[in-house]
């Protein structure tokens, strides 16, 4: 059975997929729309992707997934400033670690809440029929 903390958790690491996406393809995340830069966050995603395969959407599995997809998009956000993206005149230091901290509270979000969902769930050992 579902509880609620699986479904928030799940419908926030869709929704924060999905606006990375659009994102992505509207006006760039780091740099302008079109910066090859950009394509790292696909690897965020699929990081995040490879994860719940593996986990088998399981909700402990589904925590550590979202666990590495942020750390993923902190490793991101790190290696745009080494490589100097901020150095551009549409990429500054506070931009880039607001919009990567904006996603990586999000999917820490989700997985927290995946954390949650494993405490809630009650063992078959403890059903009484």
């Amino acid at each position: 059975m579902e509880t609620d903390s699986y479904r928030f958790a799940t419908i926030l690491a869709l929704a924060t997929a999905f606006i990375l996406v659009w994102l992505i393809g509207a006006v760039g995340v780091i740099g302008v729309e079109g910066d090859p830069f950009d394509l790292m966050y696909f690897g965020v995603l699929a990081i995040g992707l490879i994860g719940a395969i593996a986990a088998r959407l399981q909700p402990h599995g589904m925590a550590r997934a979202l666990f590495a997809t942020a750390f993923a998009q902190a490793l991101v956000t790190f290696v745009a400033l080494i490589v100097g993206k901020h150095q551009s005149s549409v990429s500054s230091v506070p931009e880039i670690l607001i919009l990567n901290g904006f996603f990586i509270a999000l999917f820490l979000g989700s997985a927290r809440l995946f954390g949650n969902a494993v405490r809630q769930e009650t063992p078959a050992d403890d059903l009484e029929l």
